[in-house]
């Protein structure tokens, strides 16, 4: 038994947690007596670590050199002036919203039927007795195999220090009972939804006109004749593989005996009858919305050029008009939640013992050193291949029409000046 103050500061909080939980399970009527109302005794608090040691300070960084101005933009003739956007009013007041309604206590559950008595079960009838099994058949001999060569005796193993004995932990108090849950009250059934309308029938899809003919590409030019490839030097002729020895022939396996007949299954007993549910309680009005502030108004924005005609597109046939689908059914109000019961105080945890040194790893024993592998022989050089041909210019794309420039947004003049 060690007496250094380490151990003594670890082994005083254990005696003291192993007292209190004795003393909590002896008088465990009396806490139920009293409906939950003396709370656990605390625990020792952990032992106070010694403070680090003061480090020394960071040397000192030298200060950022300033962001150089960025340039002004020329005013462009011709282009509109932007209109100066208005401070932000900042976020709304939030709106108090109003009280909870305080909801009444769920019904209790209904009592459980008594059910009928279970039959009794048939006894098993008595198994066959299984008949002998024959006797197994004299296997051949098994050939002699041949001596192998001694294997490299290989060093000595290392013995490891003995490892430190556990601790024993405190013993884990003992939690309370949580309350019964409420009864579930009987829900209303569903309405029944009325019949879908039949769906109209859409007129026909227009025809599109017909793609115009691609233009014809030059022809390939036809690719130069390949290289005949050198000829590579002959492989060296391999040893021959020894014969490998016949296997002696297996024998027949026995033929294996009937499988016995088993009794019939009992039937189940009938279930008793589902109880019935009590009536669902109503549900109350929900609370009127809060009006929120109005918005502010957005700038105005400035006229864009003229946009160029384009060729009209071809009608569209005329959508079907939509059928009058019938009304939802009107859904009936939910009922006050009862308050949920206040969960039990969860103990403090106990002060574990600190974790034992590891012991220290033994050295790495000298192994024998690996043969070395002869030289492989090195592949033959790889031929020469010509140079592709060079593809034929594709037809240019007649040039796209100049669209008119649209004037930079409020929300990107910043990003412009970059």
């Amino acid at each position: 038994m060690t007496t250094s103050p380490r151990w003594r500061s670890v082994l005083t909080p254990a005696a003291m947690a192993a007292a209190l939980a004795a003393a909590a399970l002896a008088s465990g009527g009396t806490v139920y007596a009293d409906d939950h109302a003396t709370p656990h005794p605390p625990y020792p608090s952990k032992p106070v670590h010694p403070a680090h040691a003061p480090q020394p300070a960071h040397p000192a960084k030298p200060e950022h050199p300033g962001k150089p101005m960025h340039p002004v933009k020329p005013e462009q003739p011709g282009k509109p002036m932007h209109p100066v956007k208005p401070e932000h009013p900042g976020k709304p007041a939030k709106p108090e919203y109003p009280a909870k309604p305080v909801h009444p206590d769920k019904p209790m559950h209904p009592v459980k039927p008594e059910y009928p008595a279970k039959p009794v079960k048939p006894e098993h009838p008595v198994k066959p007795v299984h008949p002998e099994k024959p006797v197994k058949p004299e296997y051949p001999a098994k050939p002699v195999k041949p001596e192998y060569p001694a294997k490299p005796v290989h060093p000595a193993k290392p013995v490891y220090p003995a490892k430190p004995v556990k601790p024993e932990y405190p013993v884990k108090p003992v939690k309370p009972e949580y309350p019964a849950h409420p009864v579930k009250p009987e829900y209303p059934a569903k309405p029944v939804y009325p019949a879908k309308p039949v769906k109209p029938e859409y007129p026909a899809k227009p025809a599109y006109p017909a793609k115009p003919a691609k233009p014809e590409y030059p022809a390939k030019p036809a690719y130069p004749a390949k290289p005949a490839k050198p000829e590579y030097p002959a492989k060296p002729a391999y040893p021959e593989k020894p014969a490998k020895p016949e296997y002696p022939a297996k024998p027949a396996y026995p033929a294996k005996p009937a499988k016995p007949e088993y009794p019939a299954k009992p039937a189940y007993p009938e279930k008793p009858a589902k109880p019935e549910y009590p009536a669902k309680p109503a549900y109350p009005a929900k609370p009127a919305k809060p009006e929120y502030p109005a918005k502010p108004a957005h700038p105005e924005k400035p006229a864009y050029p003229a946009k160029p005609e384009y060729p009209s597109k071809p009608a569209h046939p005329e959508k079907p008009a939509k059928p009058d689908y019938p009304s939802k059914p009107s859904h009936p109000a939910k009922p006050d939640y009862p308050s949920k019961p206040a969960h039990p105080a969860k103990p403090e945890k106990p002060d574990y013992p600190s974790k034992p040194a590891h012991p220290e790893k033994p050295a790495k024993p000298d192994y024998p050193s690996k043969p070395s592998h002869p030289d492989k022989p090195s592949h033959p050089d790889k031929p020469s291949h010509p140079d592709k041909p060079s593809h034929p210019d594709k037809p240019s794309h007649p040039d796209k029409p100049d669209y008119p420039s649209k004037p930079t947004h409020t929300k990107h003049q910043d990003k412009d000046q970059w």
